[in-house]
């Protein structure tokens, strides 16, 4: 078994990404292993950029490759394969939060300068120590959270992707079809509104 495994990394690392995608939509099952295990950590940290909720996050990763490995038949190569599995990713993620918000009236559901923006006193923001959140004060990790949850959603998406999970402007434009003059106004958007809505928050809150 452990020389099979080692031949199919030899084989997954001497192949380009056209090969990769050919044996991925010929269900080669070392070439799907050798994927998630490059991708995995990778996708984990998008995740949970999106949802800073460990058990939720472990769920959508898993979420993430049944996908691609449901969807790969139907990948195009009209980007590079790492982009399209974070694109996967993202809007698991965002389906996630959408889901989530039906359930109760807040996040993306609320305008975006209303009055009644509170924090959510729940266990549920269990995993700050994400590198995206620099703060060392959890109480404020969850506050800016909750702040970034409720800008619209496409604002939420590119600071998401930037600022907590580092990708850069033109890997977010791959990602959700935009240029990178799209993406860059609505990360200045995003911040704008970030200022008002965390600057309203401690008003109310002192």
């Amino acid at each position: 078994m452990a020389s099979q495994l080692h031949c199919g990394n030899l084989l997954y690392d001497n192949l380009k990404e056209e090969q990769i995608i050919e044996q991925l939509k010929q269900g080669n099952s070392a070439v799907f292993s050798q994927l998630i295990e490059d991708y995995q950590q990778k996708v984990f940290g998008t995740c949970i950029s999106f949802v800073p909720n460990k058990e939720d996050a472990e769920d959508l990763v898993q979420d993430v490759f049944l996908e691609v490995y449901n969807s790969i038949s139907k990948f195009k190569g009209n980007s590079k394969l790492s982009t399209w599995i974070y694109r996967i990713t993202t809007n698991k993620c965002l389906e996630f939060i959408r889901k989530k918000n039906t359930k109760k009236r807040s996040g993306f559901l609320r305008p975006l300068f209303s009055d009644d923006f509170s924090i959510d006193k729940t266990n549920y923001f269990t995993e700050f120590n994400h590198p995206g959140f620099l703060l060392e004060n959890k109480e404020l990790n969850k506050t800016l959270f909750k702040a970034i949850n409720a800008l619209p959603e496409n604002q939420a998406t590119v600071f998401t992707l930037h600022k907590i999970d580092g990708k850069s402007y033109q890997e977010i434009a791959d990602i959700i079809h935009k240029s990178v003059s799209s993406v860059e106004s609505l990360m200045f958007r995003a911040r704008k509104n970030l200022q008002q809505r965390l600057y309203n928050y401690y008003k109310n809150e002192s």
